[in-house]
């Protein structure tokens, strides 16, 4: 294979189907990856290789941004970024409504790319062009509301006029993780240029090939290409070289590197949005559907072999269904396909890494030298890809292991057997994380007054994590050291504006007129302040 095809899909050689020979690898064509990678803006002459986890191979060698690189990338988007902040808000919901189909007609090759660079099994990653699809289109239909002036009430009624603005911050730096590369490598940013800015984007190392087609597809959208550049290379370089420079900075990864962003852009007194780690509870109440919470609980825990920001690590079941419920979420999980193929078939596929890899055996066997008994799985499987690690189910987990309370972010959930609701969401409610909840349970209504005490930004009932996501209008983001700021909805947007307000003064100014005295118009407003309170004015 030496160049891309006309209709824009990666070739891939190699295997598709489940049961392949161990010995065959993928690879895709060097034309595609050239086409790709040549948007990125690096002159350093380096190259970081890509490795896919499916088989180990090499991928693709990305090239490295220096700090004059992200230097230009700013100069550049600025320039694009004060036109674009002129162009008809209409004109930019078109080019989001028009993303919105190339990801739907594109979403094999986006597929492939994202099993290739992340392992994970390919139903996962169809999570990610969907996503992506319902934001386009979400911010297609409503950034035209979101950003319309507001009229407030003025100090007078009738002679005050306040009107409030939305106005775009400039230029918005983007360091997007491995986990979901083409969700979180484009949603946040399909926001940030809706409100009229222009973007910086740092993909993570390991994934820079699906989000760069990303960036190709918005430029086919009509997204003039300067106002969404591309740039590569470790985040302790890049990244802070793109912190000195942005207007903005939404990051998503974990919590201590979210820390270190944190007080760099507090330094700069810019602002910043941090989706960070979690240790995500279910809670499974006595009155669940047994089939239904197991359902939902096998993809809580293992969509994306549990690399996933709001996948669920802990569980917390009741004492009166937890014989039952354990029998049938083990029986659910030992019937999942596991794989590390470009197949639909797979219910689960590998880590990323080797990096992930070890942290998911460490915690299990800690927990299993403490005592911890595995219910199912607790092995890698090297057999099936480098990095595979078995869907593995722990009980009997202590505070004294590190899986209690630190994010494993890989395919291991810890169950806990609890006596009532109380000592539920008092559990769930335990440590320092709060990003997603989840409640089983036949009363609803009960259900969401429960949700109203757990500790997080997001909580699903009767349903692992999608529902908050996949619901564009609802914001999402986390609470104590889960992150800052939220993505989606109005809130989405707004971040990524400076509020302005406008005063029209009419026929009377704000300061003594037609020779009164200033004691004279302190006695005025003060009476008018009376008058107005009486009235009801706010």
């Amino acid at each position: 294979m030496s160049a891309p095809n006309p209709d824009h899909q990666p070739l891939v050689e190699g295997p598709r189907d489940p049961e392949h020979d161990p010995a065959a690898t993928y690879a895709l064509d060097p034309g595609y990856v050239a086409r790709l990678t040549a948007r990125v803006l690096a002159t350093t002459g380096e190259a970081k290789e890509v490795l896919s986890p499916l088989d180990g191979a090499p991928l693709a060698h990305i090239p490295q941004s220096s700090d004059a690189d992200v230097e230009e990338a700013f100069a550049r988007a600025r320039v694009a970024q004060e036109k674009w902040a002129r162009t008809p808000v209409k004109d930019r919901e078109r080019v989001l409504l028009r993303l919105h189909d190339l990801v739907l007609a594109r979403q094999e090759e986006i597929l492939d790319l994202i099993v290739l660079e992340t392992g994970k099994a390919r139903k996962h990653a169809f999570d990610e062009p969907l996503h992506i699809a319902l934001t386009a289109r979400y911010y297609g239909r409503t950034t035209a509301k979101h950003l319309r002036s507001e009229r407030r009430p003025g100090v007078f009624p009738a002679l005050t006029r306040i009107d409030v603005n939305h106005v775009p911050k400039g230029v918005v730096g983007i360091i997007s993780p491995w986990n979901y590369p083409f969700t979180l490598g484009l949603c946040d940013g399909l926001a940030a240029i809706a409100a009229g800015n222009a973007v910086v984007a740092k993909p993570d190392s390991q994934t820079m090939l699906t989000a760069l087609l990303g960036a190709e597809l918005l430029e086919e959208a009509g997204l003039p290409r300067d106002l969404w550049m591309v740039v590569a290379g470790p985040g302790s370089k890049v990244g802070t070289s793109i912190i000195d420079r942005a207007d903005y900075i939404c990051f998503t990864g974990s919590t201590a590197t979210g820390k270190i962003i944190g007080k760099q852009c507090a330094e700069r007194l810019i602002g910043s949005s941090l989706e960070l780690g979690g240790k995500n509870a279910m809670l499974v109440l006595a009155d669940a559907d047994i089939e239904k919470a197991a359902e939902g609980a096998t993809r809580a825990v293992f969509s994306n072999t549990g690399q996933l920001c709001v996948s669920i690590e802990r569980m917390y079941v009741a004492d009166a269904i937890y014989d039952r419920f354990v029998e049938r979420f083990v029986a659910r999980t030992q019937a999942m396909t596991l794989g590390a193929t470009l197949s639909w078939e797979n219910d689960m596929g590998s880590l990323i890494s080797q990096d992930q890899l070890d942290n998911a055996v460490a915690h299990v066997d800690d927990a299993v030298a403490q005592g911890a008994t595995v219910l199912t799985g607790g092995k890698a499987r090297p057999d099936l890809s480098p990095y595979f690690f078995e869907p593995t189910i722990l009980e009997g987990v202590t505070p004294a292991m590190t899986c209690f309370g630190t994010e494993t972010f890989g395919p291991v959930v810890s169950i806990y057997r609890v006596t009532s609701d109380e000592e539920a969401v008092d559990r769930a409610n335990e440590g320092e994380y709060g990003l997603n909840a989840s409640i089983y349970s036949r009363d609803t209504a009960r259900a969401r007054r429960l949700a109203a005490r757990v500790k997080a930004g997001t909580v699903n009932i009767n349903e692992a994590f999608a529902a908050t996501f996949a619901s564009l209008d609802a914001p999402m983001g986390g609470f104590r050291e889960s992150g800052t700021g939220r993505r989606q909805g109005a809130e989405g947007l707004l971040r990524y504006t400076e509020t302005q307000s406008v005063a029209t003064q009419r026929l009377v100014r704000m300061s003594p007129m037609f020779g009164m005295s200033d004691e004279a118009y302190a006695k005025l407003m003060t009476s008018s302040l009376r008058a107005l309170k009486a009235v009801g004015r706010a």
